[in-house]
């Protein structure tokens, strides 16, 4: 048994001193300080007092490291899962762009081929398709030449072709969106609203076609509005109205101000709130260009300011955040306490996937994908599947 001890346990809205038994790549035992690391015979992994919890889980990332997964072929991917572990992050979702039918398709083609990843990265939990059909008016930084309406034959060639989407991001108030949820609701993806000029109105609607989760809250999504004098509620208003909608926000201290970091965090709560990166090629840049999207066919951006800018600087074009920095602007400038940061990146996002009964939280049995921080809420040792895969003194 490998034991890891002098740790401090951030699991299920506490902290408590404990020790962790490793066996088999799962976790065997939690027991309190002492217990384990006094029997004879184990591999004793000194946490040095720091923080420990289960990996972070990004559901929406686009890259990292220099690379993005619509980039042709598999080493792209497992470039970006090992960039991505080393921050933390032991379970990831890879995304994609708006792309014509063939990039779409070359994209999941690759996600097929390399699925089970490799062991020096992140596990792969299935894809996110974002778009290509959202509302052009909010497309952001997805490439308006691919933006279009949904057609059947389409998206279910593409589910067919990879058996592990597991969301899609969709404005649902576009022609075809609503028929469109009720297909993704019965093949079991996860049905979300991101891109989108939706109000209220046609959020409740759509929540009765079978949407659930809110892509990146505040980013590219419609808020009240005033039509002929009279005004709607938004997709933002109905994240704090509607307590069946789970939301994600890219919590990198720039797409959002800590204001609302904080009215997030406090109207909608860690359980229904989780972080993400959205995260493309250029995290881990601090400055200088590069390229969203296929290297041959994405869009330059420009990299400064902790984020990543469309060449007019009138508009973001994805982050360069790393889940660690979530954590700690979460902390810093959203006002949460360790412990339900924490729960934002790892057990929230696995219960929004329906993954909950498999990973997110430190439990015996499960599998022991670990991450150790300090105070400062830096990455100093990650476990995946009980095996050491970073450490940062190494």
């Amino acid at each position: 048994m490998t034991v890891i001890y002098n740790v401090k346990l951030v699991e299920s809205g506490a902290i408590t001193a404990c020790e962790i038994g490793i066996e088999q790549g799962r976790i065997a035992a939690i027991e309190a300080p002492g217990v384990l690391s006094g029997l004879a015979g184990i591999h004793g992994v000194d946490g040095e007092g720091l923080y420990l919890s289960h990996g972070f889980i990004d559901i929406h990332v686009h890259g990292g490291g220099g690379f993005d997964f619509m980039d042709a072929g598999t080493q792209a991917w497992h470039e970006i899962s090992a960039f991505h572990l080393r921050y933390g992050t032991t379970q990831l979702v890879p995304t994609t762009l708006a792309a014509d039918r063939e990039g779409l398709l070359k994209a999941l083609d690759a996600y097929m081929a390399c699925r089970d990843g490799r062991g020096d990265g992140a596990q792969f939990l299935g894809i996110h398709v974002e778009g290509p059909y959202l509302a052009l008016s909010q497309c952001g930084a997805q490439d308006p030449r691919y933006i279009r309406r949904p057609e059947r034959k389409e998206y279910e060639e593409m589910v067919e072709r990879c058996p592990d989407i597991l969301r899609w991001t969709v404005a649902p108030e576009i022609p075809g969106a609503l028929e469109m949820g009720d297909y993704l609701a019965a093949k079991g993806i996860v049905a979300c609203i991101g891109h989108s000029e939706a109000t209220c109105e046609e959020v409740k609607k759509a929540l009765l076609h079978g949407y659930t989760h809110i892509t990146h809250l505040y980013s590219a999504v419609s808020t009240i509005v005033r039509r002929k004098g009279f005004r709607h509620a938004g997709i933002v208003e109905s994240a704090y109205l509607f307590p069946e909608l789970t939301s994600e926000v890219i919590a990198d201290g720039c797409h959002l101000p800590g204001d609302l970091l904080k009215l997030a965090y406090r109207q909608i709560g860690p359980d229904r709130l989780c972080l993400v990166t959205d995260a493309m090629r250029a995290a881990g840049q601090t400055e200088g260009e590069s390229i969203l999207g296929d290297l041959a066919d994405g869009q330059r951006v420009i990299i400064e300011d902790g984020v990543a800018k469309l060449p007019d600087r009138q508009a973001f074009a994805g982050s360069i955040a790393t889940a660690d920095r979530l954590v700690r602007t979460m902390v810093w400038q959203g006002g949460a306490s360790i412990p339900d940061a924490v729960e934002m990146v790892t057990a929230t996002p696995a219960k929004i996937l329906g993954l909950d009964r498999q990973t997110g939280r430190v439990k015996a049995g499960r599998k022991a994908d670990l991450v150790l921080f300090d105070e400062d809420i830096r990455v100093r040792k990650v476990f995946r599947d009980g095996v050491l895969k970073y450490d940062a003194r190494a």
